[in-house]
Order: C-alpha cells, then structure tokens, then sequence
C-alpha cells in the first residue's frame, strides 16, 4: 500500500484585527476568510481519514466497474470529467457564486455589515464540532430553492445597513455585485422612516434633513455632469456620420475620415494663433492704401489675385510699423517711429515669431499624434483570441434605440469580417514559380511607374519655364490658371494609370496595395512639389525683382489648391458616380470600390500646399479649412450612393499610423524646409510686407534684439535670449535630437510592452495549467473517499499493485 499523501492547500488567510478595534469597511480581503479556512479544513480532515490520491481513468466510472452512484458527465474531448462532490466545490467558489445567486451575496453582505457593528470576532471553526461547522461536500447553492430564507437574510441585511453610517452604507452598496435596480431598492429601504414623527426620531430629525439636503445636492450635480457629458459627446464633428461608415465600409475607409478629421485639428490650431496675434492686429489697425483698389470681379475666388490681393490674404498687405497708433509710411519705404511712452507692436518681429512658433506647435503636435497612434496600433503583440472578444465582448448593452443597435450590429459584423480575411490571408503558402513570376511581374510594373513619373516631372518643369519667359500680363488673369491646371490634371490622371499598373501585380493582401500604391502616389506628389519650389524660389524671385514675389507665391499656392479642389470634386462625379452607372447599367459590374490611397494622399497634397503657403499667405489654412468641410460632405455623400464595401475585407489596424507618420515626415518636413530657406536666405521684396526693408526675414529679430540693447540694462536679458536660441544653432540640433529621441523611447516602450503582454499571456496559461492540476488532486480526494465508503471488499479483491500504480497516477 502506498504511503498516504496528505493534500493541504496552501491558501494564505486574512490576519484577524487587533482587539477591539472595529474592522475597515474598505478592507476587501475579508470576503473570502471562511471560504478558505473551510477549504483547509476539509482538505486536512481528508488527509487525517487517510485518503489516498488517485487519478481518475479515463473511461471508466468513478466507482470502479462494480457500479456507480455518482453521474457521468460529458464534456469536450480531452476534458476531464469531475465527479458530483468536486461540482459541487466549484459551484461554491467565490468566482462561481458572483452574479449567479442573489442570496449568496445578500448573505455574505450580511455577515460583513454584522462584522462593522460588532466587535467581538466569532469563535474559529477549529473550536466547534465537527457535525456543527458547514461542510463543503454537501453545499451546493444553485440547489438551495429557499426563497424564505432569502427574504430574511435581505431583511437583516437592510437592518444592519440602517445601523451603519451613511458613508458606509454607500460604499458597500457601491461594492455590491447586484443590478442597480436591487441596490438602489436597499439604499431606498435603508434609509430612516419618514412617517415617524421627530420626537420618535430624537435627534436625527435635523441630520436626516441635511442628509437628504445633501444626497438631493450630489444627485443633482451628477445629474448635471451626465448631461454636460453627453453634450460634449454630441458636439463631436461627425460622431454619428464615422460610426455609420465604420460600420457599413469598414475601418480601412474609415481610416481616411478619421484622417480628414486629424487634418481639420491641426488647420484650426494652426488658424487661431494666426488669427490672434498676425491677422486680427493688422485688421484692427489697417495700413493706407498707396493706390486704387480694384473691385470684386468673381474671378478672385480662382485665381486669388485682384481684390484679395488688398486685403489680409497675402503677405504684402501687412505694414513694417509699430501697430499702436496712425500710421502713414514715407516715401523712402523706412519704418515709422512710435511715440514715446506707448506700447509698441512690432509687426515684422510678430510676424517672424508667430510663424516659428506656430510651426513649433504643429511639430509637437505631429509627434504626439504620431506616437501616441504608434503606440495604439502596436501595443499587442498578437491578434490571437481577437475573434472570441469580438464576438463575446464586443456588443454595448447601453444601448437602447432599434438604430443604434443595427449601426451597432453592422460595426461588430465588419469587423469580424476584417478578422476572418486577415487570418485566411496568413494561412496562404505560394510556391516558387509564383513567387518568381510575381517578381518579374512587379519589376516591370515599377520600371513603367519610375518612367511615368519621370515624364510628369519634365512636363511640370517645362512648362514652369515657358511661363517664366512669356509673362502674362496683369489684364490676363485667367492665364495665371495654365500651369495649375497642368499640374492638377496631372495628379487626376497618373493615380488612374497606376491602378491599371497595379491590376498586373494581382497583390493577395489589401493592405500592401494601399500602401505600394501610397508610396507611388506619394513620390508623383513630392517630385511635382519640389519642382515646383524651385520654381518660385529660384526662378521667381529672380524674374519679379520690381514686384511683391511673395504676393506672387501665395497667390499661385491658393490657385494650387483652388485647382485640386476641383479636380476632387471632378475625379467624385465622373470617377464615382459615372463610372457606378457604367458599372451598373453596361458593365453588369456592381458598384465601385473607395480608392483610400488616392484620396488619403490628395489630403496629403493639400496640407502640404498649406504649410508651403501659410508664410506668403496667412489665411491659407482658413481656405484649406472650409475645404476639408466641404469635401468631408461631399466625399460621405458619394461613399454612401457610389461605392460597396471592400471586396476583400481587411483590417485597417495601423493605417492611422502610417497616415500621420506621412504627413510629418515627407509633407511637413519639406515644407519646414522650404521655409526656414525663404526665411534665412531670399532677400525679401522692397516695395511690400513687414520685411521689405530687411536683407533676409531673419534680420528682423537682430533688429529688435539691437534696439532692446539699446533701451537699457532692464532688458538686456531678452538680447541674450535672442542669441543663444534663436541666433545658435545648438537649440535647434538639441530639439531635433529630443524629438527623435522621444519617437525612439516611444517604439522602445512599445516593444517592451509587446514582450511583458507575452510574458503576461504565458503565465495566464500558467495559472490556468495550475488551477486543472488543482481540481485533479480534488477529484482525487473525493474518489478515493466514494471508493472507501462502498466497501473494503472490493478493496481487497483487487491486487496490490494496482492500487500502488493508481496512487502514484494522483
């Protein structure tokens, strides 16, 4: 016979309170004392009887082959099968009986609120007897049909709760896993009488009224913190609209909303600190006008020129003076002089530092939104489990109305769609021959690709230069459109030639077609722009020596924008909506799918003109705002009237990333670029705008830092300031290098919770590995003791051996 084992568990118990001191309401640890000293004392009386541990074979009964009272279970395959009594101990556990019995909870409350009122602590188990303590293997609480006993143990439950103070009483409610409707019928059923008379109530009656004062106060200031709350969420632009397309075309199209939404945010931040400190000071203190100016033709709104040119559009309508008084500039073009003891505006410094800081708010921004959706698209290490918690958890009970749970249904149907596609596209294997004619195949595909837009740069350049020696003259705006309208046509045609080069490459993920066809769009764009900017610094500023260049730059960025704003709304209406009727009517096609990498980079092209613009032309981000709400309408109205879903569903999980990290780096990094040179190396014009009196646009803070010099040693700190971070280039490197850095921590920090999320996985499954082996050394506790109890015959009809091999098995 084997030695008996002696199988304890090791549950660490709750350390009684000092004596005579009342135990803390908030001390969660309490819930589980009785439930794990019962658990050690069975398992020690069942270590005393002698029991051995055996482990149940499989396929046969829990009583031997003699016979059996206990039932036979089913479960999955290679599930084990427990007996009745080790049920019965599960259904007893603290994580079985939350939100499963009423009466359970109610009563375990009970014996709490008893604990906080009474002071002397009940006696242990280990001192009653044996037939007097409760025993686990004859409680089973989904067997307990005793609504009596339940009614009685909610009625003491509410008289304790009456006893306790008020904030107690809350936060044990608080605590209570029931519904909200059960809670709030014992904190209704808590409170004092209110029929009894004061004088039965002493001297309570006052602090119930406070009370109830009180509690009326709290109701009604969370009442009012809900209501502002669910105002704040209906003043979201487009809540309702992204939820709606996120749930009928799936996140991929969703992606390039959000991403238009992004894109109003940095525009409108970009607009209030031009707006506050450049724009609206030279409104309120507007220059004199050195000549007639022309009326409003209508031709304006295309070619920017005309009437706008007098206004606040352009850079060459604001004054280098001191915008604190009347001004009227000399004829010699110098600045005038403020009078004494009035606070001085230097516009041209205004100028200059808004437009750094403006550009220094957008970076950060850029790199917070950058990170911060690095960090949300990368944190999981894996998409394993994704399908269960989509299914399982996925579906918001909050909801009420027939509309919202139809949005709600057809968000949780897409996404698993989304889920499915992907996890069939990693179980795709391609052969060799494959994988070599797909090569071939995709290098002849970027060879026509890099001659295509190797001949759209010549174009561009070409006639960039045939407009710079053939003038046009200032009656002839309308020809001011020819090379805007070159370039818009461009960006409208090779996007549809590259989708027919990219029908060729037959791509199997959806994915790497968006982004190769991304990264083509993409290049075609910068390699236009670049040009472009050669075009008006190098070019231009050399050939307007007599005239505002600057007005001339800002106006050909607003025809730039002007003109891809109407090819959008062209490519919408012919590419969408003509094509769906040919597709439909002709074609017996179905309806047109959303190109995302064609419009998410027309957004790009355009913030882009944006940045390029905003030093020659302050309002350009106002026009790129009303832009971005015009095309957000017109491009939801035609998703919803022109386009199907994605053919081949798949799940846009980080193309929010890849969205921003493409506006940081090509577009706003060029354009930053582009910038800092006209600011530290153009000589500006001398007949216009707030430096034209200035060698370079950066002369203006050595300006001022000369004359603060000058005033007195008061303000001799701000000179120093100026030199050492605007004159040194050294803050400059150190903030570029603490940018990076931050980007770098930011993937590091992902990386790092990438493996604690794995590590955190394996020791779930750990845990799970521990808790079987724990229900089997229980099972075979309770085995052993049935076996025990039918009888020592068949014991001892059996050999030795065998008991042995089933005693080491445990």
């Amino acid at each position: 016979m084997a030695q008996p084992l002696a199988f304890v568990l090791n549950v660490p118990e709750t350390p009684e309170d000092p004596e005579g001191q009342e135990p803390s309401p908030y001390d969660e640890s309490e819930v589980h004392d009785s439930f794990h000293q019962l658990i050690l004392e069975q398992s020690r009386w069942a270590a005393e009887e002698g029991l051995e541990l055996q482990r149940r074979e499989p396929g046969t009964g829990a009583l031997g082959d003699s016979g059996s009272d206990r039932q036979a279970l089913l479960g999955p395959e290679d599930a084990p099968a427990h007996s009745t009594a080790t049920l019965r101990i599960l259904a007893s556990m603290p994580s079985r009986t939350i939100g499963r019995s009423r009466g359970a909870i109610i009563s375990q409350y009970y014996n709490r609120t008893v604990k906080l009122r009474r002071r002397a602590s009940r006696p242990e188990l280990k001192a009653a007897s044996r037939s007097a303590r409760p025993s686990l293997r004859l409680y089973d609480l989904e067997l307990d049909p005793m609504v009596l006993e339940e009614e009685e143990k909610r009625t003491l439950l509410v008289k304790e709760l009456q006893g306790l103070p008020v904030a107690q009483r809350d936060h044990m409610l608080r605590g209570m896993p029931l519904s909200l409707a059960e809670k709030r019928h014992l904190r209704e059923d808590s409170r004092s009488p209110r029929g009894k008379p004061r004088t039965q109530q002493g001297g309570r009656g006052l602090l119930s009224c406070c009370g109830q004062l009180r509690d009326g106060c709290i109701l009604a200031l969370h009442n009012l913190g809900l209501a502002l709350l669910s105002g704040l969420q209906a003043l979201k632009p487009w809540h309702y609209a992204l939820k709606r397309i996120g749930g009928q075309f799936g996140s991929s199209v969703l992606s390039y909303f959000l991403f238009l939404k992004t894109l109003l945010a940095f525009n409108t931040l970009l607009m209030l600190l031009l707006l506050a400190f450049i724009v609206g000071v030279q409104a309120a203190f507007p220059p004199t006008p050195l000549g007639s100016v022309p009326a409003f033709t209508g031709l304006e709104l295309l070619t920017g020129g005309g009437r706008f040119t007098h206004t606040v559009m352009y850079y060459g309508y604001y004054s280098n003076a001191t915008l604190n008084q009347p001004c009227v500039p000399t004829l010699d073009g110098s600045q005038c002089t403020p009078e004494a003891g009035s606070l001085p505006y230097n516009m041209p410094l205004a100028y200059l530092f808004t437009m750094g800081v403006a550009f220094f708010i957008t970076c950060i921004t850029l790199v917070y939104s950058m990170s911060r959706s690095f960090g949300e698209s990368y944190r999981v290490g894996s998409t394993s489990g994704v399908h269960a918690i989509t299914v399982f958890c996925s579906w918001d009970y909050k909801v009420t109305q027939k509309w919202a749970s139809r949005l709600q249904h057809d968000n949780i149907r897409t996404q698993l769609k989304e889920l499915l596609a992907e996890w069939q596209q990693r179980q795709g294997h391609r052969s060799m021959c494959v994988w070599l004619r797909q090569v071939a195949v995709l290098g002849l595909v970027w060879l026509l690709y890099l001659g295509t837009t190797l001949g759209c740069a010549v174009a561009v350049y070409t006639f960039s230069e045939l407009v710079i020696e053939r003038p046009v003259s200032a009656e002839r705006e309308g020809a001011l459109l020819a090379l805007p309208v070159v370039v818009g046509l461009i960006n409208l045609g090779a996007p549809y030639l590259y989708r027919c080069l990219a029908a060729l490459e037959r791509h199997d993920s959806p994915v790497l077609e968006v982004y190769v066809a991304i990264c083509r769009n993409l290049i075609l764009k910068m390699v236009v722009l670049g040009i472009l900017c050669y075009h008006w610094l190098g070019r231009r500023v050399g050939a307007l020596k007599d005239q505002c260049w600057e007005n001339f730059v800002g106006q050909e960025l607003y025809r730039l924008m002007a003109m891809d704003f109407i090819f959008t709304l062209l490519d919408t209406l012919f590419g969408e909506l003509v094509w769906r009727l040919i597709a439909e009517k002709k074609l017996q096609r179905g309806k047109p799918e959303f190109d995302i990498a064609g419009n998410v980079l027309e957004l790009i092209y355009g913030q882009t003109l944006t940045w390029l613009g905003v030093l020659f032309s302050p309002l350009l981000p106002a026009m790129q705002i009303i832009k971005l709400l015009l095309l957000f309408y017109v491009k939801k109205t035609s998703l919803m009237a022109n386009c199907q879903a994605p053919r081949r569903p798949w799940k846009a999980s980080h193309m929010s990333t890849v969205f921003i990290s493409l506006l940081c780096f090509p577009s706003f990094l060029g354009a930053a670029i582009f910038l800092c040179y006209a600011v530290w190396q153009v000589k500006p014009s001398s007949i216009c705008g707030p430096f034209r009196t200035l060698n370079t646009m950066y002369e203006a803070g050595k300006v001022w830092a000369g004359r603060l010099e000058q005033a007195g040693p008061g303000v001799s700190w701000l000179p120093w300031l100026h030199r050492s971070l605007v004159e040194n280039t050294f803050p400059v490197y150190l903030v570029s290098a603490l940018l990076l850095a931050v980007i770098y921590l930011n993937i590091q920090v992902v990386k790092g919770q990438r493996k604690v999320i794995c590590l955190l996985k394996e020791q779930i499954s750990n845990e799970g590995e521990d808790k079987i082996f724990l229900i089997d050394k229980i099972q075979c506790v309770y085995e052993r003791k049935e076996r025990s109890r039918i009888g020592r015959t068949e014991a001892a009809v059996r050999p030795p051996a065998l008991l042995i091999d089933d005693a080491d098995a445990c």
